[in-house]
């Protein structure tokens, strides 16, 4: 059975061949998406009856659809959209946002085909995030979820603060809350001191959006850890907006804290970081009687291949290491690169017996995995493992042990596991 590959494509419907070749060029080259264009209704229409599309940039003056009939078609075929004009008609401007479309986007030059491009962008990386709506208002309540939707997040909608943190806690991934402030059972200010005891602002943000003219409502919120505040009622551009400089902000935080706990090589922890995420998990699991296994794993030989092969060599092999020993644990287990050719592995909630076939597995692994070269040259490595399975005392106790144990496995010949 051959297995299809499903390329996502965009519709640009608009009857300027220099402009849609323009906005093709740029969507095929930074977004590496496939784009289809028709100059008017009918062509789209034919190839909305032969492809499914991500999402339609739509002018609204066409040779057959000169009033933004594109706009309702497209809607009709559920096709997200995005509209792109030169009409400057600002209350055409204010029917065409109350319909569901993405954004309202003015063509006067080069930066505006920029921020479509952007604006692509950011919702092709919205996919991946997680939003929940919290409000008593069933209409309010589904017109966010539309609207949020719309910004292509995964939505959640309820009705109060109690099944918010319900299905927070079933889904800790959520990175923003949006919630009214008056509510049954538990209300937004509830809800929001509530999520700041487990969540700080830079891991998940939270919108209050109110009717309330108070200002003392909203300094409320803000300090009890609310990122942003808005008023109903506000604009659809407005709110957009606001939401997608949040999930970036968002990103951009998770890049740093990424850039400082992991290895810039293998995209492992790096040591640093190992002992911030071990420490506590150490003293939680000794005094819970947990078993885990620590262990060292070195690369045989590294200085050697290095010499012989070169240091670019040295470092696929490292990458290819890495590789094998994050394929071969679960999501719950710790990997570390330590040093330049030495990891630490943790095995969580295991017993020895299991730790030890994990170990041996792993190292079999690496030994029968050859990298290949230029030249189709087969380079085959093997590693030397210690593991210490008792942790009575610290976690520099337990890795001194473990480093024992490979000096023990390295002088007793190499590529094998020393454990006690």
């Amino acid at each position: 059975m051959i297995n299809k590959t499903i390329i996502e494509r965009i519709l640009l419907v608009d009857d300027s061949k220099t402009l849609s070749k323009l906005i093709s060029l740029k969507v095929k080259s930074e977004l590496n998406l496939e784009i289809d264009i028709a100059h008017s209704l009918a062509e789209a229409e034919l190839f909305t009856k032969k492809y499914t599309y991500t999402l339609a940039i739509l002018d609204l003056n066409l040779p057959d659809a000169p009033n933004g009939e594109i706009v309702d078609t497209m809607l009709k075929k559920n096709i997200p959209s995005i509209v792109l004009t030169g009409s400057v008609d600002k209350e055409f401007r204010k029917v065409m946002l109350k319909k569901d479309i993405i954004d309202y986007i003015h063509k006067g030059g080069i930066h505006d085909i920029d921020y479509v491009i952007d604006i692509i962008k950011r919702l092709l990386k919205n996919r991946h995030h997680k939003v929940m709506v919290v409000d008593d208002s069933s209409v309010f309540r589904n017109q966010m979820k539309k609207m949020v939707g719309n910004l292509f997040f995964q939505v959640f909608a309820l009705a109060h603060g109690e099944e918010a943190l319900l299905i927070l806690e079933e889904n800790p991934d959520i990175k923003i809350i949006i919630t009214d402030y008056n509510m049954p059972v538990m209300d937004g200010l509830e809800l929001t001191k509530a999520v700041r005891q487990k969540y700080t602002k830079s891991q998940l943000s939270i919108f209050v959006l109110s009717s309330s003219e108070d200002s003392d409502v909203s300094a409320m919120f803000l300090k009890r850890g609310a990122n942003d505040f808005i008023n109903k009622p506000f604009s659809k551009e407005e709110f957009s907006c606001r939401l997608n400089n949040a999930i970036e902000a968002l990103e951009n935080i998770d890049t740093i804290t990424n850039y400082a706990s992991r290895d810039f090589l293998t995209g492992l922890y790096n040591r640093r970081h190992f002992f911030t995420v071990m420490e506590p998990y150490f003293i939680d699991a000794v005094s819970r009687d947990e078993e885990f296994i620590l262990s060292l794993i070195d690369i045989d030989n590294f200085k050697t291949i290095n010499d012989t092969y070169g240091h670019d060599i040295g470092d696929q092999v490292i990458i290819q290491v890495s590789e094998i020993l994050r394929s071969n644990v679960q999501y719950q287990d710790v990997i570390s690169r330590f040093t330049g050719e030495e990891f630490c592995l943790v095995l969580k909630d295991t017993t020895r017996e299991k730790a030890l076939e994990i170990l041996e597995r792993i190292r079999q692994k690496i030994a029968l995995t050859p990298l290949i070269i230029e030249g189709d040259q087969e380079i085959f490595v093997s590693v030397s493992i210690g593991a210490a399975l008792e942790h009575d005392n610290s976690l520099n106790d337990t890795i001194n042990e473990a480093d024992s144990q490979l000096l023990h496995a390295k002088h007793s010949g190499k590529n094998r596991i020393c454990a006690k």
